[in-house]
Protein backbone atom coordinates (compact mmCIF):
# COMPACT_ATOMS: atom_id res chain seq x y z
CA UNK A 1 0.00 0.00 0.00
CA UNK A 2 1.69 3.19 -0.73
CA UNK A 3 1.53 6.59 1.17
CA UNK A 4 -1.00 9.50 0.80
CA UNK A 5 0.53 11.76 -1.52
CA UNK A 6 2.15 14.58 1.33
CA UNK A 7 0.18 18.06 0.71
CA UNK A 8 2.51 19.50 3.19
CA UNK A 9 6.20 20.24 3.13
CA UNK A 10 8.13 21.56 6.36
CA UNK A 11 12.24 22.14 6.44
CA UNK A 12 13.46 22.60 9.67
CA UNK A 13 16.07 20.72 12.18
CA UNK A 14 14.26 18.24 14.78
CA UNK A 15 16.57 17.24 17.80
CA UNK A 16 17.20 14.59 20.65
CA UNK A 17 15.52 15.69 23.31
CA UNK A 18 16.83 15.16 26.83
CA UNK A 19 13.40 16.09 29.45
CA UNK A 20 13.91 16.47 33.94
CA UNK A 21 11.38 17.05 36.17
CA UNK A 22 13.42 19.29 37.89
CA UNK A 23 16.64 20.77 37.45
CA UNK A 24 19.06 18.12 35.55
CA UNK A 25 21.38 16.85 38.38
CA UNK A 26 23.93 14.54 38.08
CA UNK A 27 22.52 10.92 38.81
CA UNK A 28 18.78 12.30 38.49
CA UNK A 29 16.08 10.65 36.09
CA UNK A 30 16.04 11.94 32.14
CA UNK A 31 13.90 11.08 29.82
CA UNK A 32 14.92 10.89 25.82
CA UNK A 33 12.80 12.05 23.26
CA UNK A 34 12.76 14.41 20.00
CA UNK A 35 11.83 17.88 19.51
CA UNK A 36 11.47 20.81 16.96
CA UNK A 37 8.84 23.45 15.66
CA UNK A 38 8.84 21.92 12.23
CA UNK A 39 7.70 18.49 13.19
CA UNK A 40 6.04 19.13 16.01
CA UNK A 41 3.98 20.69 13.37
CA UNK A 42 4.02 18.04 10.98
CA UNK A 43 2.86 15.41 13.71
CA UNK A 44 0.16 17.54 14.46
CA UNK A 45 -0.82 17.78 10.92
CA UNK A 46 -0.58 14.01 9.99
CA UNK A 47 -2.68 13.65 13.17
CA UNK A 48 -5.47 15.32 11.75
CA UNK A 49 -5.29 13.53 8.31
CA UNK A 50 -3.01 15.60 6.74
CA UNK A 51 0.07 14.01 4.89
CA UNK A 52 3.68 15.20 5.45
CA UNK A 53 6.81 15.79 4.16
CA UNK A 54 9.87 16.92 6.16
CA UNK A 55 12.87 17.82 4.88
CA UNK A 56 16.16 17.96 6.77
CA UNK A 57 19.55 16.57 7.84
CA UNK A 58 20.81 14.77 10.57
CA UNK A 59 23.86 13.24 11.66
CA UNK A 60 25.15 9.92 11.61
CA UNK A 61 24.50 8.96 15.41
CA UNK A 62 21.98 7.56 17.93
CA UNK A 63 20.05 10.96 17.69
CA UNK A 64 19.54 11.22 14.41
CA UNK A 65 18.30 7.40 14.62
CA UNK A 66 16.04 7.95 17.26
CA UNK A 67 14.51 10.90 15.52
CA UNK A 68 13.75 9.50 12.33
CA UNK A 69 12.23 6.45 13.99
CA UNK A 70 10.47 8.78 16.20
CA UNK A 71 9.14 11.02 13.04
CA UNK A 72 8.24 8.08 10.81
CA UNK A 73 6.07 5.92 13.40
CA UNK A 74 4.09 9.56 13.53
CA UNK A 75 3.94 8.77 9.54
CA UNK A 76 5.34 12.25 8.36
CA UNK A 77 7.33 11.25 5.01
CA UNK A 78 11.40 11.93 5.90
CA UNK A 79 13.82 13.02 3.28
CA UNK A 80 16.74 13.34 5.11
CA UNK A 81 20.61 13.48 4.14
CA UNK A 82 22.71 12.24 6.71
CA UNK A 83 25.88 14.11 7.81
CA UNK A 84 28.75 11.91 8.67
CA UNK A 85 30.81 15.18 10.07
CA UNK A 86 28.12 16.79 11.64
CA UNK A 87 26.51 15.54 14.67
CA UNK A 88 22.29 15.97 15.22
CA UNK A 89 21.29 18.76 17.34
CA UNK A 90 20.53 17.91 20.90
CA UNK A 91 18.21 20.19 23.24
CA UNK A 92 17.51 20.09 27.45
CA UNK A 93 14.24 20.82 28.86
CA UNK A 94 14.14 21.16 32.97
CA UNK A 95 10.99 22.14 34.47
CA UNK A 96 11.67 25.04 36.81
CA UNK A 97 9.89 26.96 40.09
CA UNK A 98 6.51 28.37 39.57
CA UNK A 99 5.62 26.43 36.57
CA UNK A 100 7.87 27.47 34.61
CA UNK A 101 10.26 25.56 31.79
CA UNK A 102 13.36 25.89 30.94
CA UNK A 103 15.20 25.07 27.22
CA UNK A 104 18.66 24.72 26.58
CA UNK A 105 19.92 23.90 22.84
CA UNK A 106 23.26 22.87 21.17
CA UNK A 107 22.82 22.86 18.34
CA UNK A 108 26.21 24.98 16.93
CA UNK A 109 27.55 22.90 13.98
CA UNK A 110 24.66 20.40 13.89
CA UNK A 111 24.14 18.41 10.96
CA UNK A 112 20.45 20.19 10.35
CA UNK A 113 22.50 23.72 10.43
CA UNK A 114 24.36 22.94 7.07
CA UNK A 115 21.00 22.58 4.82
CA UNK A 116 21.34 24.85 1.93
CA UNK A 117 19.78 25.71 -1.08
CA UNK A 118 21.07 22.36 -2.94
CA UNK A 119 18.65 20.29 -0.67
CA UNK A 120 15.34 21.86 -1.81
CA UNK A 121 14.83 19.89 -4.73
CA UNK A 122 12.10 20.95 -6.99
CA UNK A 123 10.87 17.47 -6.67
CA UNK A 124 9.69 17.82 -3.10
CA UNK A 125 7.00 20.27 -4.09
CA UNK A 126 5.57 18.16 -6.54
CA UNK A 127 2.02 17.93 -5.41
CA UNK A 128 2.48 19.86 -2.42
CA UNK A 129 -0.21 22.56 -1.34
CA UNK A 130 1.28 24.22 1.58
CA UNK A 131 5.13 24.56 2.47
CA UNK A 132 5.54 25.73 6.05
CA UNK A 133 8.60 27.38 7.74
CA UNK A 134 9.79 28.79 10.99
CA UNK A 135 11.80 31.61 11.54
CA UNK A 136 13.93 29.16 13.71
CA UNK A 137 15.74 27.29 10.19
CA UNK A 138 17.29 30.73 8.74
CA UNK A 139 18.92 31.37 11.73
CA UNK A 140 20.55 28.26 12.02
CA UNK A 141 23.42 29.56 8.94
CA UNK A 142 23.35 31.26 5.82
CA UNK A 143 23.05 28.15 3.86
CA UNK A 144 20.14 27.39 6.08
CA UNK A 145 18.33 30.62 5.68
CA UNK A 146 19.57 30.00 1.59
CA UNK A 147 17.48 26.67 1.73
CA UNK A 148 13.94 28.26 3.01
CA UNK A 149 14.17 31.27 0.85
CA UNK A 150 14.48 28.74 -1.94
CA UNK A 151 11.73 26.55 -0.60
CA UNK A 152 9.25 29.51 -0.75
CA UNK A 153 10.99 31.14 -3.90
CA UNK A 154 9.93 27.72 -5.51
CA UNK A 155 6.53 27.42 -4.01
CA UNK A 156 5.48 30.92 -5.05
CA UNK A 157 6.62 30.10 -8.33
CA UNK A 158 3.86 27.10 -8.17
CA UNK A 159 1.25 28.77 -6.55
CA UNK A 160 1.56 26.49 -3.72
CA UNK A 161 0.74 28.77 -0.33
CA UNK A 162 3.49 29.65 2.19
CA UNK A 163 3.00 29.68 5.77
CA UNK A 164 5.58 31.20 8.23
CA UNK A 165 5.48 30.54 12.12
CA UNK A 166 8.08 33.04 13.09
CA UNK A 167 8.99 31.41 16.24
CA UNK A 168 12.06 33.79 17.60
CA UNK A 169 15.11 32.35 18.99
CA UNK A 170 16.99 35.02 20.79
CA UNK A 171 19.46 32.50 21.58
CA UNK A 172 20.38 32.07 18.07
CA UNK A 173 20.36 35.73 16.50
CA UNK A 174 19.71 39.41 17.66
CA UNK A 175 16.40 41.17 17.19
CA UNK A 176 17.92 43.47 14.55
CA UNK A 177 19.51 40.01 12.70
CA UNK A 178 16.21 38.33 12.66
CA UNK A 179 13.95 40.95 11.87
CA UNK A 180 15.44 42.04 8.68
CA UNK A 181 15.24 38.52 7.61
CA UNK A 182 12.35 37.24 8.65
CA UNK A 183 10.71 40.62 7.12
CA UNK A 184 11.90 39.07 3.84
CA UNK A 185 10.59 36.02 4.56
CA UNK A 186 7.19 37.27 6.07
CA UNK A 187 7.02 38.72 1.91
CA UNK A 188 6.70 35.64 0.48
CA UNK A 189 4.23 33.80 2.95
CA UNK A 190 0.83 33.94 2.46
CA UNK A 191 -0.06 33.11 6.56
CA UNK A 192 2.24 34.79 8.76
CA UNK A 193 1.81 33.41 12.76
CA UNK A 194 3.63 34.88 16.24
CA UNK A 195 2.90 36.42 19.38
CA UNK A 196 2.98 40.53 19.79
CA UNK A 197 6.48 40.58 20.02
CA UNK A 198 7.48 38.58 17.34
CA UNK A 199 5.16 40.15 14.58
CA UNK A 200 6.24 43.67 15.84
CA UNK A 201 9.81 42.22 15.03
CA UNK A 202 8.56 41.92 10.97
CA UNK A 203 8.01 46.01 11.18
CA UNK A 204 10.87 47.29 13.00
CA UNK A 205 10.85 50.67 13.91
CA UNK A 206 7.69 50.86 12.04
CA UNK A 207 5.48 48.77 14.62
CA UNK A 208 2.59 49.62 15.88
CA UNK A 209 2.07 50.02 19.50
CA UNK A 210 -2.00 50.36 19.88
CA UNK A 211 -4.74 47.93 19.47
CA UNK A 212 -3.88 44.36 18.36
CA UNK A 213 -6.03 45.08 15.22
CA UNK A 214 -3.26 47.87 13.91
CA UNK A 215 -0.90 45.30 14.82
CA UNK A 216 -2.22 42.82 12.37
CA UNK A 217 -3.01 45.21 9.53
CA UNK A 218 0.29 46.70 9.31
CA UNK A 219 1.91 42.98 9.13
CA UNK A 220 -0.54 42.40 6.58
CA UNK A 221 0.46 45.48 4.53
CA UNK A 222 4.16 43.78 3.67
CA UNK A 223 2.34 40.81 1.93
CA UNK A 224 0.77 38.02 3.57
CA UNK A 225 -2.92 37.84 3.21
CA UNK A 226 -3.58 35.74 7.07
CA UNK A 227 -1.97 36.80 9.97
CA UNK A 228 -2.73 35.21 13.13
CA UNK A 229 -1.85 36.63 16.38
CA UNK A 230 -1.15 34.52 19.00
CA UNK A 231 -2.32 35.28 22.58
CA UNK A 232 -1.45 32.29 24.63
CA UNK A 233 -3.91 32.08 27.86
CA UNK A 234 -5.69 34.80 26.13
CA UNK A 235 -6.69 33.00 23.05
CA UNK A 236 -5.94 34.41 19.53
CA UNK A 237 -6.69 36.77 17.12
CA UNK A 238 -6.48 36.24 13.02
CA UNK A 239 -6.93 38.58 10.10
CA UNK A 240 -7.76 36.88 6.75
CA UNK A 241 -8.19 39.34 3.46
CA UNK A 242 -9.44 42.21 5.65
CA UNK A 243 -11.70 39.95 8.37
CA UNK A 244 -10.92 39.91 11.96
CA UNK A 245 -12.03 37.15 14.34
CA UNK A 246 -11.00 36.74 18.16
CA UNK A 247 -11.04 33.40 19.55
CA UNK A 248 -10.93 32.97 23.27
CA UNK A 249 -8.72 29.74 24.77
CA UNK A 250 -9.59 27.00 26.11
CA UNK A 251 -9.06 26.49 29.92
CA UNK A 252 -7.03 23.22 31.00
CA UNK A 253 -5.30 22.56 33.42
CA UNK A 254 -1.57 22.55 31.52
CA UNK A 255 0.49 19.99 32.37
CA UNK A 256 3.53 21.12 29.95
CA UNK A 257 3.04 24.14 27.60
CA UNK A 258 6.44 22.93 25.65
CA UNK A 259 5.28 22.50 21.64
CA UNK A 260 1.34 24.09 22.15
CA UNK A 261 2.44 27.07 19.65
CA UNK A 262 3.59 24.43 17.29
CA UNK A 263 0.07 22.16 17.70
CA UNK A 264 -1.80 25.47 17.49
CA UNK A 265 -0.44 26.00 13.79
CA UNK A 266 -1.07 22.44 13.11
CA UNK A 267 -4.79 23.04 14.10
CA UNK A 268 -4.91 26.07 11.70
CA UNK A 269 -3.49 25.05 8.86
CA UNK A 270 -5.53 21.82 8.92
CA UNK A 271 -8.07 24.00 8.83
CA UNK A 272 -7.08 26.25 6.22
CA UNK A 273 -6.47 22.71 3.91
CA UNK A 274 -9.96 21.97 4.87
CA UNK A 275 -11.01 24.77 3.56
CA UNK A 276 -12.90 25.89 6.72
CA UNK A 277 -13.83 29.33 7.60
CA UNK A 278 -11.36 31.78 9.29
CA UNK A 279 -13.76 31.51 12.91
CA UNK A 280 -13.79 27.56 12.65
CA UNK A 281 -9.89 27.05 12.43
CA UNK A 282 -9.26 30.07 14.62
CA UNK A 283 -11.20 27.59 17.13
CA UNK A 284 -9.68 24.89 16.21
CA UNK A 285 -6.09 26.02 16.59
CA UNK A 286 -6.76 27.22 19.99
CA UNK A 287 -8.16 23.58 21.09
CA UNK A 288 -5.34 22.02 19.73
CA UNK A 289 -2.92 24.08 21.37
CA UNK A 290 -4.77 23.53 24.57
CA UNK A 291 -4.98 19.65 24.16
CA UNK A 292 -0.82 19.50 23.63
CA UNK A 293 -1.00 21.10 26.93
CA UNK A 294 -2.19 18.23 28.60
CA UNK A 295 0.92 15.77 28.10
CA UNK A 296 4.59 16.41 28.48
CA UNK A 297 6.26 16.33 25.68
CA UNK A 298 7.24 18.71 22.44
CA UNK A 299 4.19 17.03 20.37
CA UNK A 300 3.12 13.89 22.28
CA UNK A 301 -0.20 15.28 23.12
CA UNK A 302 -1.21 16.94 19.66
CA UNK A 303 -4.77 15.24 18.92
CA UNK A 304 -5.70 12.83 16.78
CA UNK A 305 -8.55 14.28 14.45
CA UNK A 306 -11.00 12.21 16.92
CA UNK A 307 -9.90 13.43 19.81
CA UNK A 308 -10.46 17.25 18.66
CA UNK A 309 -13.72 16.26 17.76
CA UNK A 310 -14.62 15.02 20.80
CA UNK A 311 -13.08 18.13 22.72
CA UNK A 312 -14.57 20.34 20.43
CA UNK A 313 -18.02 18.95 20.91
CA UNK A 314 -17.80 19.12 24.55
CA UNK A 315 -16.68 15.73 25.54
CA UNK A 316 -13.59 14.35 27.21
CA UNK A 317 -11.07 13.79 24.45
CA UNK A 318 -9.09 9.86 24.85
CA UNK A 319 -5.34 11.20 24.98
CA UNK A 320 -2.82 9.26 23.58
Amino acid sequence: MTAPRARVLVVGETMGLFSTGARLRAGGPVRFSVGGAETNTAIGLCRQGIPVRWLTRLGDDSAGESVLAAIRSEDVEVVAAIDRDRPTGLMVKEARPGGLTRVSYYRSGSAASALSAADVRPALLDGVELLHLTGITPALSESAASAVIEAARLARGRDIRVSLDINYRSSLWSREEAGERLARMATLADVVFGDRRELELLLGAAAPTASDESLLDAVAGIGPGEVVLKRGERGATARAHGRVHDQAAFPVAAVDTVGAGDAFVAGYLAGLLDAQPLGERLRRACACGALACLSEGDWEGSPTAAELAAFLDGGDPVLR
